[in-house]
Protein backbone atom coordinates (compact mmCIF):
# COMPACT_ATOMS: atom_id res chain seq x y z
CA UNK A 1 0.00 0.00 0.00
CA UNK A 2 1.78 2.80 -1.07
CA UNK A 3 0.99 6.60 0.13
CA UNK A 4 -0.72 7.58 -3.46
CA UNK A 5 -2.76 4.74 -4.17
CA UNK A 6 -3.77 1.91 -1.61
CA UNK A 7 -5.87 -0.15 -2.95
CA UNK A 8 -7.22 -1.04 -6.57
CA UNK A 9 -8.80 -4.39 -6.98
CA UNK A 10 -11.87 -4.93 -5.01
CA UNK A 11 -15.11 -3.30 -6.16
CA UNK A 12 -17.49 -2.36 -3.37
CA UNK A 13 -20.20 -4.42 -4.92
CA UNK A 14 -19.36 -6.85 -7.52
CA UNK A 15 -22.31 -6.06 -10.49
CA UNK A 16 -22.88 -9.18 -12.18
CA UNK A 17 -23.78 -9.94 -15.80
CA UNK A 18 -27.52 -9.74 -15.79
CA UNK A 19 -27.62 -6.31 -14.20
CA UNK A 20 -24.73 -4.47 -15.06
CA UNK A 21 -23.69 -1.13 -13.74
CA UNK A 22 -23.67 1.66 -16.04
CA UNK A 23 -20.24 3.46 -17.13
CA UNK A 24 -20.14 7.18 -16.88
CA UNK A 25 -17.82 9.54 -18.31
CA UNK A 26 -17.47 12.64 -16.65
CA UNK A 27 -15.16 14.18 -19.53
CA UNK A 28 -16.77 13.97 -22.91
CA UNK A 29 -13.17 14.20 -24.61
CA UNK A 30 -11.94 11.04 -22.69
CA UNK A 31 -15.47 8.91 -23.53
CA UNK A 32 -14.99 10.14 -27.17
CA UNK A 33 -10.99 8.84 -26.88
CA UNK A 34 -12.27 5.69 -24.99
CA UNK A 35 -14.61 5.03 -28.17
CA UNK A 36 -11.90 5.74 -30.59
CA UNK A 37 -9.95 2.86 -28.84
CA UNK A 38 -12.38 0.07 -28.25
CA UNK A 39 -13.15 -0.08 -32.15
CA UNK A 40 -9.57 -0.21 -32.96
CA UNK A 41 -8.93 -3.23 -30.51
CA UNK A 42 -12.38 -4.49 -30.11
CA UNK A 43 -12.74 -6.57 -33.98
CA UNK A 44 -9.03 -8.08 -32.89
CA UNK A 45 -10.05 -9.01 -29.50
CA UNK A 46 -13.41 -9.94 -30.59
CA UNK A 47 -14.88 -7.36 -27.73
CA UNK A 48 -18.86 -6.82 -27.41
CA UNK A 49 -18.81 -3.20 -26.58
CA UNK A 50 -22.66 -3.57 -25.30
CA UNK A 51 -21.66 -5.70 -22.68
CA UNK A 52 -19.30 -3.17 -20.81
CA UNK A 53 -20.13 -2.75 -17.01
CA UNK A 54 -18.46 -1.94 -14.25
CA UNK A 55 -16.55 -4.24 -12.25
CA UNK A 56 -14.45 -2.19 -9.74
CA UNK A 57 -13.33 1.17 -8.55
CA UNK A 58 -10.06 2.10 -6.01
CA UNK A 59 -8.99 4.80 -4.01
CA UNK A 60 -6.85 5.76 -6.48
CA UNK A 61 -8.06 7.03 -10.00
CA UNK A 62 -8.25 3.97 -11.51
CA UNK A 63 -11.34 2.34 -12.58
CA UNK A 64 -11.84 -1.38 -14.26
CA UNK A 65 -14.23 -2.27 -16.31
CA UNK A 66 -15.33 -6.27 -17.39
CA UNK A 67 -16.12 -7.05 -21.32
CA UNK A 68 -17.19 -9.41 -23.11
CA UNK A 69 -15.54 -11.13 -25.75
CA UNK A 70 -15.48 -14.17 -27.97
CA UNK A 71 -12.62 -15.84 -25.97
CA UNK A 72 -14.34 -15.06 -22.73
CA UNK A 73 -14.85 -12.05 -20.51
CA UNK A 74 -12.12 -9.29 -20.42
CA UNK A 75 -10.94 -6.64 -17.88
CA UNK A 76 -10.43 -2.77 -19.51
CA UNK A 77 -7.97 -1.08 -17.15
CA UNK A 78 -9.09 3.21 -17.12
CA UNK A 79 -5.96 5.24 -15.91
CA UNK A 80 -6.10 8.97 -16.52
CA UNK A 81 -2.61 9.58 -17.48
CA UNK A 82 -2.77 12.97 -16.04
CA UNK A 83 -3.38 11.16 -13.04
CA UNK A 84 -2.20 7.50 -12.97
CA UNK A 85 1.02 5.90 -14.91
CA UNK A 86 0.39 2.33 -16.27
CA UNK A 87 4.20 1.65 -16.97
CA UNK A 88 4.71 0.34 -13.57
CA UNK A 89 1.76 -2.01 -13.72
CA UNK A 90 2.84 -3.18 -17.03
CA UNK A 91 6.38 -3.44 -15.67
CA UNK A 92 5.39 -5.15 -12.84
CA UNK A 93 2.99 -7.67 -14.46
CA UNK A 94 5.46 -8.66 -16.35
CA UNK A 95 7.60 -9.73 -13.31
CA UNK A 96 5.77 -11.39 -11.56
CA UNK A 97 4.14 -13.85 -14.88
CA UNK A 98 7.69 -14.65 -15.31
CA UNK A 99 8.07 -15.17 -12.05
CA UNK A 100 5.35 -18.16 -11.91
CA UNK A 101 2.50 -16.13 -10.76
CA UNK A 102 -1.13 -15.60 -12.02
CA UNK A 103 -1.55 -11.74 -12.38
CA UNK A 104 -3.71 -10.00 -15.49
CA UNK A 105 -1.91 -10.13 -19.06
CA UNK A 106 -1.90 -7.29 -20.57
CA UNK A 107 -3.72 -7.59 -24.15
CA UNK A 108 -3.55 -4.25 -25.54
CA UNK A 109 -2.22 -0.90 -24.11
CA UNK A 110 -2.77 2.74 -25.33
CA UNK A 111 0.40 4.44 -23.51
CA UNK A 112 -0.51 7.88 -24.44
CA UNK A 113 -4.79 7.70 -23.10
CA UNK A 114 -4.46 5.42 -20.41
CA UNK A 115 -6.45 2.80 -21.24
CA UNK A 116 -5.34 -1.07 -21.07
CA UNK A 117 -7.09 -4.10 -21.56
CA UNK A 118 -6.72 -7.39 -19.47
CA UNK A 119 -7.02 -10.82 -19.25
CA UNK A 120 -9.79 -11.23 -16.06
CA UNK A 121 -8.76 -13.42 -13.34
CA UNK A 122 -12.02 -13.72 -12.02
CA UNK A 123 -14.92 -12.16 -9.70
CA UNK A 124 -14.31 -13.71 -6.47
CA UNK A 125 -11.42 -12.14 -4.18
CA UNK A 126 -9.68 -14.18 -1.00
CA UNK A 127 -11.48 -12.10 1.21
CA UNK A 128 -14.92 -12.90 -0.17
CA UNK A 129 -14.13 -16.23 0.41
CA UNK A 130 -12.85 -16.11 3.50
CA UNK A 131 -14.85 -17.24 6.93
CA UNK A 132 -14.15 -14.62 9.24
CA UNK A 133 -15.58 -16.70 11.84
CA UNK A 134 -13.67 -19.58 11.76
CA UNK A 135 -9.54 -18.71 11.78
CA UNK A 136 -8.93 -22.31 11.50
CA UNK A 137 -10.87 -23.01 8.16
CA UNK A 138 -9.03 -20.72 6.09
CA UNK A 139 -5.67 -22.20 6.87
CA UNK A 140 -5.26 -23.74 3.28
CA UNK A 141 -6.25 -20.46 1.37
CA UNK A 142 -3.54 -18.40 3.79
CA UNK A 143 -1.06 -20.79 2.58
CA UNK A 144 -1.86 -20.24 -0.66
CA UNK A 145 -1.05 -16.99 -0.57
CA UNK A 146 1.70 -17.66 1.58
CA UNK A 147 3.51 -20.00 -1.55
CA UNK A 148 2.53 -16.95 -4.07
CA UNK A 149 4.74 -14.58 -1.72
CA UNK A 150 7.72 -16.82 -1.90
CA UNK A 151 7.42 -17.67 -5.15
CA UNK A 152 7.30 -13.86 -5.85
CA UNK A 153 10.38 -13.21 -3.22
CA UNK A 154 12.26 -15.29 -4.71
CA UNK A 155 12.03 -14.20 -8.06
CA UNK A 156 14.10 -10.64 -6.52
CA UNK A 157 17.25 -8.70 -7.86
CA UNK A 158 18.62 -5.41 -7.07
CA UNK A 159 18.04 -2.72 -9.52
CA UNK A 160 14.91 -3.68 -10.92
CA UNK A 161 11.97 -1.89 -8.31
CA UNK A 162 12.49 1.31 -6.79
CA UNK A 163 14.20 0.84 -3.41
CA UNK A 164 12.09 1.28 -0.03
CA UNK A 165 14.52 3.43 1.37
CA UNK A 166 14.72 5.72 4.82
CA UNK A 167 12.64 8.50 2.63
CA UNK A 168 9.87 6.43 1.83
CA UNK A 169 9.50 4.96 5.16
CA UNK A 170 9.62 8.66 6.77
CA UNK A 171 7.68 10.19 4.43
CA UNK A 172 5.07 7.54 4.53
CA UNK A 173 4.92 7.61 8.77
CA UNK A 174 4.65 11.58 8.42
CA UNK A 175 1.01 10.98 7.08
CA UNK A 176 0.20 9.63 10.85
CA UNK A 177 0.43 13.49 12.61
CA UNK A 178 -0.12 15.27 8.78
CA UNK A 179 -3.64 13.33 8.42
CA UNK A 180 -4.50 11.37 11.53
CA UNK A 181 -3.46 13.33 14.29
CA UNK A 182 -4.10 17.27 12.74
CA UNK A 183 -7.20 16.57 10.47
CA UNK A 184 -8.95 13.91 11.90
CA UNK A 185 -8.19 14.27 15.70
CA UNK A 186 -7.49 17.95 15.45
CA UNK A 187 -4.98 17.73 17.44
CA UNK A 188 -2.02 19.77 17.16
CA UNK A 189 1.35 18.03 18.42
CA UNK A 190 3.05 20.18 20.55
CA UNK A 191 7.12 19.90 21.14
CA UNK A 192 6.89 16.61 23.48
CA UNK A 193 4.63 14.89 20.78
CA UNK A 194 6.67 16.31 18.47
CA UNK A 195 9.57 14.63 19.86
CA UNK A 196 8.03 11.30 20.98
CA UNK A 197 6.94 11.14 16.82
CA UNK A 198 10.40 11.56 15.70
CA UNK A 199 12.13 9.33 18.32
CA UNK A 200 10.03 6.72 17.64
CA UNK A 201 9.85 6.80 14.00
CA UNK A 202 13.72 6.80 14.24
CA UNK A 203 13.41 3.34 16.16
CA UNK A 204 10.75 2.15 13.67
CA UNK A 205 13.05 2.98 10.74
CA UNK A 206 16.08 1.59 11.98
CA UNK A 207 14.62 -1.53 12.81
CA UNK A 208 12.78 -2.35 9.21
CA UNK A 209 15.82 -1.21 7.20
CA UNK A 210 17.96 -3.76 9.50
CA UNK A 211 15.71 -6.30 7.13
CA UNK A 212 17.52 -7.70 3.91
CA UNK A 213 15.80 -6.70 0.80
CA UNK A 214 13.14 -8.65 -1.27
CA UNK A 215 10.63 -7.39 -4.05
CA UNK A 216 7.85 -6.39 -2.18
CA UNK A 217 4.36 -6.08 -3.27
CA UNK A 218 3.44 -3.39 -1.12
CA UNK A 219 -0.47 -4.55 -0.40
CA UNK A 220 -0.14 -7.99 -0.36
CA UNK A 221 -3.92 -9.23 1.53
CA UNK A 222 -7.24 -10.92 0.57
CA UNK A 223 -8.62 -8.31 -0.98
CA UNK A 224 -6.07 -8.13 -3.74
CA UNK A 225 -6.04 -12.11 -4.33
CA UNK A 226 -8.02 -13.82 -6.87
CA UNK A 227 -9.50 -16.76 -6.28
CA UNK A 228 -8.15 -19.83 -8.58
CA UNK A 229 -10.41 -20.17 -11.94
CA UNK A 230 -10.59 -23.52 -12.96
CA UNK A 231 -8.21 -23.93 -16.46
CA UNK A 232 -6.76 -20.60 -16.03
CA UNK A 233 -3.47 -19.77 -15.32
CA UNK A 234 -0.34 -21.48 -16.06
CA UNK A 235 0.18 -24.94 -16.71
CA UNK A 236 2.61 -24.95 -13.53
CA UNK A 237 0.63 -23.30 -10.76
CA UNK A 238 -3.55 -24.49 -12.38
CA UNK A 239 -4.89 -23.53 -8.93
CA UNK A 240 -2.54 -20.99 -8.14
CA UNK A 241 -4.49 -17.04 -5.94
CA UNK A 242 -4.39 -14.36 -8.71
CA UNK A 243 -2.64 -11.39 -7.64
CA UNK A 244 -3.68 -7.65 -8.27
CA UNK A 245 -2.86 -4.30 -6.93
CA UNK A 246 1.08 -4.49 -7.53
CA UNK A 247 2.16 -1.60 -9.34
CA UNK A 248 3.28 -0.12 -6.42
CA UNK A 249 6.36 -2.79 -5.48
CA UNK A 250 9.24 -1.64 -4.58
CA UNK A 251 12.28 -3.29 -3.51
CA UNK A 252 12.06 -3.50 0.71
CA UNK A 253 13.14 -4.93 3.51
CA UNK A 254 11.30 -9.27 3.75
CA UNK A 255 8.93 -8.42 6.63
CA UNK A 256 6.41 -6.07 4.71
CA UNK A 257 4.28 -8.82 2.66
CA UNK A 258 3.97 -10.80 5.13
CA UNK A 259 3.22 -7.95 7.77
CA UNK A 260 0.38 -7.25 5.23
CA UNK A 261 -1.13 -10.49 4.69
CA UNK A 262 -1.47 -11.59 8.70
CA UNK A 263 -2.29 -8.04 9.74
CA UNK A 264 -5.14 -6.72 6.98
CA UNK A 265 -6.53 -3.36 6.26
CA UNK A 266 -9.82 -5.04 6.40
CA UNK A 267 -9.97 -7.98 8.58
CA UNK A 268 -8.31 -9.51 12.23
CA UNK A 269 -7.35 -12.36 13.60
CA UNK A 270 -6.45 -13.80 16.48
CA UNK A 271 -2.60 -13.73 17.06
CA UNK A 272 -2.50 -17.52 17.09
CA UNK A 273 -3.64 -17.57 13.64
CA UNK A 274 -1.15 -14.89 13.16
CA UNK A 275 1.52 -16.46 14.23
CA UNK A 276 0.95 -19.94 12.82
CA UNK A 277 0.77 -18.53 9.64
CA UNK A 278 3.81 -16.25 10.07
CA UNK A 279 6.11 -19.26 11.13
CA UNK A 280 4.43 -21.28 8.30
CA UNK A 281 5.41 -18.17 5.75
CA UNK A 282 9.27 -18.50 7.76
CA UNK A 283 9.40 -21.93 7.52
CA UNK A 284 8.95 -22.28 3.60
CA UNK A 285 10.75 -19.13 2.89
CA UNK A 286 14.00 -20.42 4.77
CA UNK A 287 13.51 -23.66 2.79
CA UNK A 288 12.93 -21.75 -0.38
CA UNK A 289 16.81 -19.62 0.50
CA UNK A 290 15.08 -16.35 1.69
CA UNK A 291 16.78 -14.02 4.33
CA UNK A 292 14.35 -14.77 7.33
CA UNK A 293 17.13 -15.55 9.15
CA UNK A 294 17.69 -18.25 11.87
CA UNK A 295 15.28 -17.36 14.47
CA UNK A 296 11.86 -16.88 14.67
CA UNK A 297 11.36 -14.49 17.69
CA UNK A 298 13.58 -12.28 15.59
CA UNK A 299 11.85 -12.57 12.60
CA UNK A 300 8.88 -11.97 13.94
CA UNK A 301 9.73 -9.11 16.39
CA UNK A 302 10.96 -7.52 12.76
CA UNK A 303 7.29 -8.38 11.24
CA UNK A 304 5.68 -6.45 14.01
CA UNK A 305 7.63 -3.48 13.83
CA UNK A 306 7.22 -3.52 10.10
CA UNK A 307 3.06 -3.55 10.30
CA UNK A 308 3.51 -1.02 12.69
CA UNK A 309 5.07 1.74 10.27
CA UNK A 310 2.24 0.11 7.51
CA UNK A 311 -0.44 0.91 10.44
CA UNK A 312 0.92 4.42 10.92
CA UNK A 313 1.00 5.12 7.44
CA UNK A 314 -2.53 3.85 6.46
CA UNK A 315 -4.30 5.56 9.56
CA UNK A 316 -2.65 8.82 7.69
CA UNK A 317 -3.72 7.34 4.20
CA UNK A 318 -7.56 6.60 5.51
CA UNK A 319 -7.87 9.56 7.05
CA UNK A 320 -6.87 11.43 3.84
CA UNK A 321 -9.15 9.20 1.29
CA UNK A 322 -12.22 10.71 3.51
CA UNK A 323 -11.27 14.30 3.87
CA UNK A 324 -9.40 15.18 0.58
CA UNK A 325 -10.86 12.69 -1.61
CA UNK A 326 -14.33 12.08 -0.05
CA UNK A 327 -14.76 8.02 0.28
CA UNK A 328 -15.69 8.51 4.14
CA UNK A 329 -15.84 4.47 3.50
CA UNK A 330 -12.24 4.18 4.39
CA UNK A 331 -12.34 6.21 7.60
CA UNK A 332 -14.64 3.25 9.59
CA UNK A 333 -11.68 1.05 9.24
CA UNK A 334 -9.16 3.07 11.12
CA UNK A 335 -10.17 1.83 14.62
CA UNK A 336 -8.40 -1.28 13.46
CA UNK A 337 -5.45 0.61 12.65
CA UNK A 338 -5.19 1.98 16.51
CA UNK A 339 -5.58 -1.17 18.14
CA UNK A 340 -2.80 -3.02 15.66
CA UNK A 341 -0.15 -0.23 16.73
CA UNK A 342 -1.35 -0.15 19.95
CA UNK A 343 -1.28 -3.72 20.84
CA UNK A 344 2.50 -3.79 19.02
CA UNK A 345 3.51 -1.01 20.88
CA UNK A 346 2.38 -2.29 24.01
CA UNK A 347 5.31 -5.07 23.81
CA UNK A 348 8.24 -3.46 23.46
CA UNK A 349 9.89 -0.98 25.68
CA UNK A 350 10.91 1.69 22.85
CA UNK A 351 7.23 2.29 21.66
CA UNK A 352 6.07 2.85 25.06
CA UNK A 353 5.77 7.01 24.79
CA UNK A 354 3.61 6.17 21.29
CA UNK A 355 1.51 4.10 23.31
CA UNK A 356 0.86 7.38 25.76
CA UNK A 357 0.31 9.27 22.77
CA UNK A 358 -2.16 7.15 21.24
CA UNK A 359 -3.92 6.12 24.06
CA UNK A 360 -3.94 10.53 25.10
CA UNK A 361 -4.96 11.27 21.55
CA UNK A 362 -7.55 8.50 21.77
CA UNK A 363 -8.93 9.18 25.02
CA UNK A 364 -8.15 5.52 26.39
CA UNK A 365 -7.39 4.78 29.70
CA UNK A 366 -4.36 2.37 30.43
CA UNK A 367 -5.03 -0.82 31.15
CA UNK A 368 -2.62 -3.72 31.20
CA UNK A 369 -3.88 -6.31 28.29
CA UNK A 370 -4.38 -6.17 24.50
CA UNK A 371 -7.22 -8.03 22.20
CA UNK A 372 -4.76 -8.84 19.35
CA UNK A 373 -5.91 -6.37 16.64
CA UNK A 374 -9.67 -7.41 17.55
CA UNK A 375 -12.23 -4.80 17.01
Amino acid sequence: MSDTAPLASQPESEPGVDSPAAVTWADPQRYTAFGHWLGQIGPEHGLDPASMRLASADASFRRYLRIDSAAGTRIIMDAPPDKENCEPFVRVAELMARAGLRVPQVLAWDRTQGFLLLSDLGRQTMLQAIDQDNAQVNLALYLQAVDALVTWQRASRPGVLPAYDEATLQRELGLFPQWYLQQHRAVTPDTRMQETLSTTFAHIVRNNLCWPSVFVHRDFMPRNLMMPVPGDGPASAPSALGVLDFQDAVFGPITYDIASLMRDAFLSWDEEFVLDVTIRYWEKARAAGLPVGPDFGAFYRGVEWMGLQRHLKVAGIFTRLTLRDGKPQYLADTPRFIQYIRATAARYRELRPLLRLVDQVEGIEARSGFAYGRI
